[in-house]
């Protein structure tokens, strides 16, 4: 009857318990993954601290465009996150680019899973300062139904 009653006593604690640490836990984990896979797979390009390339607005004699910056100085912040994930997951193809775009930014399907690439956006997106993070939050918030 005891072992019954810190049973239901230990049930009702995890009722009552929101779990916020457990949660942190893993989005800290996910941070430091995505910080460790950025610098392993997009520093070279990004720069370290996301500062992009130098002019990277202006095409190479390639034609190609520079990296851009990931900072809030660069365009990154301005796309859905979806959006971000297909560039990353699949590279700069259509629909996400014109038809024979070019660009050096590589396809990492192959290369990181779904969890990680996800990682690597929520560590740039942490990055961020609060101010950009609420033009996102406006800019991308569901929209209300007409019906």
């Amino acid at each position: 009857m005891k072992a019954l009653g810190l049973a239901m006593l230990a049930s009702a604690m995890l009722v009552a318990c929101d779990d916020p640490p457990a949660t942190a836990a893993v989005a800290d984990a996910a941070l430091t993954q995505g910080a460790t896979l950025y610098a392993a797979q997009c520093a070279s390009c990004h720069g370290a601290n996301g500062e992009g390339q130098p002019n990277w607005r202006e095409r190479k004699a390639d034609g190609r465009l520079p990296a851009p910056p990931h900072d809030a100085s660069g365009h990154t912040w301005h796309h859905p996150m979806e959006m971000l994930f297909q560039m990353t997951r699949d590279g700069i193809v259509p629909p996400l680019a014109p038809e024979g775009y070019q660009s050096d930014m590589p396809a990492f399907g192959k290369t990181l899973s779904d969890d990680e690439i996800r990682a690597v956006l929520a560590y740039i997106e942490h990055q961020w300062p609060d101010e950009v993070k609420q033009m996102r939050a406006e800019r991308f918030k569901p929209q209300a139904s007409g019906r």
